[in-house]
């Protein structure tokens, strides 16, 4: 039987929400991942160094004893967000990030930016201290085709942001189209990029195979075959800028299968198999290890983790349906096939 023991990876994008969704879902994550980058998009959202503490705590409370896993926190950017607020998250060194959604992009994005330049003199105060912009890269303009928002974001918004503020590190957060592989590869090593599972194993034609398939809808939407084989190229490419996050995110059964449904995908039930599936299939496993485990920690300054997880190659057919709070959560390839399975 064929295994894999690689350097215990890290998930740096992840959305862990609250309350009993939480309490369900945080132990997916802490049983393969070490650390996570927690998104702040709750209700209210996340948005100074207290209220990102009390939600670290609520999240440790709910991670199983069993596991070693520390939640990495970040603040939610609003057209309001003082220098003093930057000041104090620096201070703490417990907040790793902030996060720009423009606002509507998204779940929960409501009270995002709704123009970049109002937040200029927050950028300088997170470029001077050395705190990363997180971002959702996609413009919201009714009249831009949602498969071309990635690409018109990367002109409108992120190459003017990257010429403004040349110092500010910057990550470019699940990339879906040739032109955010292009641009990340072109920029200097402030620009990182990370790389979701879906985006790496599915195209648009999943959206409507034997109709439409509300499961596989996120936001950036999956993109043309081309766009995957490059996103897939990238993560597999050995390039430090590419590194592994999941945007997993937990949704109940009845808010996607309804006539507007939401977007999200939730990979986090077997995350590290599907990304190894993909390099797997890519003829790339030796490449997996440092895009999981290595170039996130060293982007972030955090030391590499040293526990070790193995994976067999063996198949698991992921669940149909997971428990969540009152309600049904259907995981990323629900009643399909994975070949590999993490060892317990």
């Amino acid at each position: 039987m064929q295994t894999l023991t690689i350097t215990k990876p890290d998930d740096f994008h992840l959305h862990l929400r609250d309350g009993v969704v939480l309490a369900n879902i945080v132990n997916h994550t802490a049983a393969q991942f070490a650390r996570a980058i927690v998104m702040p998009n709750l209700k209210p959202p996340v948005v100074n160094t207290e209220m990102a503490l009390a939600y670290r705590d609520r999240i440790l409370q709910c991670v199983d004893k069993k596991y070693n896993f520390e939640p990495l926190m970040t603040l939610y950017l609003t057209d309001n967000t003082s220098t003093e607020v930057i000041m104090e998250a620096a201070e703490s060194n417990m907040i790793k990030a902030l996060k720009y959604y423009p606002a509507g992009a998204t779940t929960n994005s409501d009270q995002g930016v709704t123009d970049i330049s109002k937040t200029y003199s927050t950028l300088e105060a997170m470029m001077e201290k050395g705190l990363p912009l997180l971002v959702h890269g996609e413009v919201t303009d009714n009249d831009v085709d949602v498969f071309d928002r990635e690409s018109v974001f990367i002109d409108r918004v992120l190459a003017p942001l990257v010429r403004n503020f040349p110092d500010l590190k910057i990550v470019f957060e699940h990339i879906t189209t040739r032109a955010a592989v292009d641009f990340v590869t072109q920029s200097s090593n402030n620009i990182a990029a990370t790389i979701t599972p879906q985006h790496m194993l599915l195209n648009r034609n999943d959206l409507f195979k034997g109709g439409l398939q509300p499961h596989h809808y996120c936001l950036p939407v999956l993109k043309a075959e081309a766009d995957r084989l490059a996103v897939l190229e990238a993560a597999t490419s050995g390039n430090s800028k590419f590194f592994l996050g999941t945007d997993s995110a937990p949704h109940a059964r009845n808010t996607k299968e309804t006539s507007c449904g939401c977007a999200g995908i939730y990979s986090a039930y077997a995350a590290i198999e599907m990304y190894v599936e993909a390099f797997d299939a890519a003829d790339k496993l030796d490449k997996l290890e440092a895009f999981s485990s290595h170039y996130g920690a060293d982007y972030y300054g955090l030391p590499r983790n040293q526990e070790m997880i193995t994976l067999i190659k063996q198949d698991q057919t992921i669940p149909a349906i997971l428990p969540l709070g009152d309600n049904e959560l259907v995981p990323f390839l629900a009643g399909g096939t994975c070949s590999w399975q993490l060892k317990n």
